[in-house]
Parts: structure tokens; C-alpha cells; sequence
């Protein structure tokens, strides 16, 4: 989905419903799928995506993905916040939005049917007929919807060690997109579902013995050129200098969230404000804290600024709040100094991990040369109890998410270059 200023697009419900009917003609019907191909046993080796965007004005990150036979190239959102991978699809499509590349054509032995596990761990009710198709509806918090089966098809990848593989995976083929924008250009052709859930990728390279289900991100601050990298598997993962949390084992699993809540500090001062439910979703371009608080935030900077050269811009409506100074401003680096670190601490005592948002990851310049604040309220944009670690608040550093582990880790990282010099997918 592309993403609004206002929106948090991909923190997402999903509802699984099994047709009996068909879709586009009968030939998705009792289709038994071929058997996917087997990867190398063990761990495997890494994948590395450079990565293409910026938080402001894109809005989003995507990388490139060769999927079906012969492989054709897509550009794929990456999301850390939901599971399901898919592509616009030509089932035929019922509503889609123009994208860069040609819609996915599915095969007729590509359907995944009701009864397999890959259908079922989208949701835990199985209903109707294990011979139907699997059908998946999903709503987005901007209210925005994608409909579709599951199908599989071949994934080309190009491995750090020189393999290359084309494992069967299964992902969703997207027919009907509802949203706000229809008929608008999309930049991208579909979503690449990260969190751990069991439809995701990285779970099915990890069962095929590709790689391990470790995800890497690397963000980068410059506004243009390339955006940073992605990477699946554990070899570019650094061997010391990383800030661990263990991840959260209840019902927000299927959300990349510490096991412990955080404590928000602003200048080096610790705020009133503790026990903040959290999550890291690279599919949120801003970040998100809800009403409590954002209120103590704002509060915090607005005390900060007293006495420097800044004012409120409430005619630049590019976010919720923005300064201008004596001219516009043209580059992040002269904002900065009049702002200060918001810090979220998780646990406590000598095991406390701190994840540091610069301002330089909290402010963007808008294009009437403010400088605005991409933290956002998320009470207002219905996340009443979630705070929202989004894209703007990991530029400039890698975040590891370990499923091996069960842990998530950060790193202050350069991520203008990439950094594995051999053969890049």
C-alpha cells in the first residue's frame, strides 16, 4: 500500500475467509500444487537487497525481487509489521492501481489450497472445504484492503556464499485493492512480508534450509540515491558492539515487540512516562506514540525550544507540527542543534537496552523548508496502546530482528554503502 503522511499502513488485521466458489473461471479449483523445491540442509547462507527510498517525500523503502519462470523483476515494499507477502495479480484483477511493473501472471498449478499448513497459519479457524482455495482478506489501518488467494511460484536468489537457488515459495496474488487512492500510480508492486509468522519469506526459506531466520535492515538518512540495504541470515550480523532485547512471546508475536516495555526520556531526562508497548515496523514511515505519550514529548520540545530562533508553522501542513527559522532550511544538519535525543529505555538495571533517536531520525525538512517532527500521535491514528517505531526512527542504524534468538538488536551503522562487495541479488 502506499503510504500517507498521516497513515500507519501496515499494522494490519487479517481475516481468512475459503471460497467455495471460483475465481476468474474454475481453473483455481482442485488444483494440487507442485511440490516446491528443497533447499540445502543446515543454516544456509545470507541474501542482500540493496535497498531504494527515503522516509520524506516517498515515503517507503522497496527492494527487488525476480519472481516466476522465466524470473521477472518486482519492486517489493518490505514490512516488518505483516506476514503475508503479495503482488497485484492478473487473476484476472478486478481493481488494481497502475505499478512499475507488468501484474503477476499465476500459473494453474500455483494455487495453495485450504488444507495445507502455509493457508492455515494465516489464521487459526479453518472453515468450508480443505479442497478450496485459500483466500485472504486484509484491512489496513488506514482502512485501505487487499484481496487474493495464495499461490506459489519460483523465487530467484542469488546467495553470499555464490548459490543460487529458486525455491517454490507461496505468497499472495493480489485481485482487488480498495483504498483511498485507487486508480493512483503506485511505486511499488506488492508487499514483502517480514513479521514471524509462518507465510512469511523468511519462515519459508528458513524450512526449506536456505538460510536462518534472521532479518537485517540498514536505513539511510540521505534524502536521495540509494536507500541502505536488507539482508536474510545471520553473516552480516556484527559480532559484537549490538544493543540485544529479548522479543515479546505473547499475543503481539506476530509483531517484531521488545519483552519489555520502555521508558521515555527527552535531553537525557527521564518523563513520567513508562510501561510503552512497542513495536518495530519498517512499514510505518513515522513513529507513533500514543497520546500520554506524545503530549510529554511535545511538551519536552516545545520547553526545549523556548528562547531559540524557531516558530510554529502551522500554514505547513506536511505533519502534524512544524518550525521555520529566519530563512528556510534546506538540510537536516542545520535543524539539529536546536533539538535534542528522545531515548526509549527497555527492562531495567544493568540489563536496560536503550534504543537513541537522534534528531536527525525524528525530523524531516518539508518542501517549504520547515522542519517538522516525524513522531505522530497514534491514539489519533487508532493505535490506542501500541507505540509505532517506524522508518524515520532507524535511519542510520542496523536493526537485527532474530527469530533464532527470539531477540531484536540495533547498531549505529553507515548504510549509505552496502556491505558485502560480491554478487548482490
Amino acid at each position: 500500500m502506499e503510504k500517507k503522511v498521516w497513515s500507519v499502513l501496515l499494522i494490519l488485521v487479517l481475516s481468512l475467509t475459503f471460497w467455495d466458489r471460483s475465481l476468474a473461471g474454475n481453473w483455481w479449483q482442485n488444483k494440487k500444487p507442485s511440490t516446491s523445491s528443497s533447499g540445502k540442509n543446515g543454516g544456509g547462507s545470507s541474501l542482500v537487497f540493496p535497498v531504494e527510498g527515503n522516509v520524506y517525500p516517498r515515503g517507503l523503502y522497496h527492494v527487488t525481487f525476480k519472481i516466476g519462470n522465466p524470473p521477472k523483476p518486482y519492486y517489493l515494499e518490505f514490512d516488518t509489521g505483516s506476514d503475508l507477502t503479495w503482488l497485484q495479480c492478473d487473476a484476472p484483477c478486478q481493481h488494481c492501481d497502475k505499478a512499475p511493473h507488468p501484474l503477476y501472471k499465476p500459473n494453474i498449478n500455483d494455487i495453495v489450497l485450504c488444507k495445507e499448513q502455509i493457508c492455515a497459519s494465516l489464521d487459526s479457524k479453518v472453515r468450508n472445504n480443505p479442497t478450496d482455495q485459500c483466500h485472504y482478506s486484509i484491512t489496513y489501518a488506514d482502512q485501505s484492503s487487499s484481496h487474493g488467494v495464495l499461490v506459489r511460484g519460483f523465487f530467484s536468489l542469488t546467495f553470499t556464499d555464490g548459490s543460487v537457488h529458486t525455491p517454490r515459495l507461496a505468497f499472495g496474488c493480489d485481485y482487488d485493492q480498495q483504498s483511498p487512492s485507487m486508480g493512483s500510480v503506485r511505486p511499488t508492486d506488492g508487499i514483502l512480508g517480514l513479521s514471524n509468522g509462518g507465510v512469511s519469506i523468511i519462515s519459508q526459506l528458513k524450512i526449506q534450509g536456505l538460510t536462518k531466520n534472521v532479518i537485517g535492515h540498514c536505513l539511510s538518512g540521505l534524502g536521495g540515491g540509494p536507500g541502505g540495504y536488507l539482508f536474510f541470515g545471520d553473516d552480516l550480523v556484527p559480532s559484537s558492539g549490538v544493543v540485544w532485547t529479548p522479543l515479546s512471546t505473547t499475543s503481539l508475536n506476530k509483531h517484531y515487540s521488545p519483552g519489555s516495555s520502555a521508558e521515555l526520556s527527552y535531553k537525557g531526562k527521564p518523563s513520567s512516562v513508562t510501561g510503552l508497548q512497542t513495536a518495530f515496523d519498517s512499514g510505518s514511515s513515522y513513529t507513533y506514540f500514543t497520546s500520554m505519550a506524545y503530549e510529554t514529548l511535545i511538551s519536552a520540545v516545545k520547553k526545549d525550544l523556548v528562547g531559540k530562533p524557531l516558530k510554529e508553522a502551522p500554514e505547513d501542513n506536511t505533519l502534524p507540527l512544524c518550525w521555520k527559522g529566519g530563512k528556510p532550511f534546506i538540510f537536516i544538519d542545520e535543524a539539529k542543534p536546536y533539538f535534542s535525543s528522545v531515548v526509549l529505555s527497555f527492562g531495567g538495571g544493568r540489563n536496560k537496552a536503550q534504543f537513541e533517536i537522534p534528531p536527525e531520525s525524528y525530523l524531516i525538512i518539508s518542501k517549504a523548508g520547515s522542519v517538522c517532527l516525524g513522531i505522530l500521535n497514534g491514539t489519533e491514528a487508532g493505535l490506542d496502546l501500541l507505540n509505532v517505531i517506524g522508518d524515520t526512527s532507524m535511519l542510520n542504524k542496523l536493526v537485527i530482528y532474530d527469530n533464532e534468538k527470539k531477540q531484536i538488536g540495533w547498531i549505529p551503522a553507515n548504510c549509505d554503502t552496502l556491505p558485502y562487495s560480491g554478487t548482490i541479488h
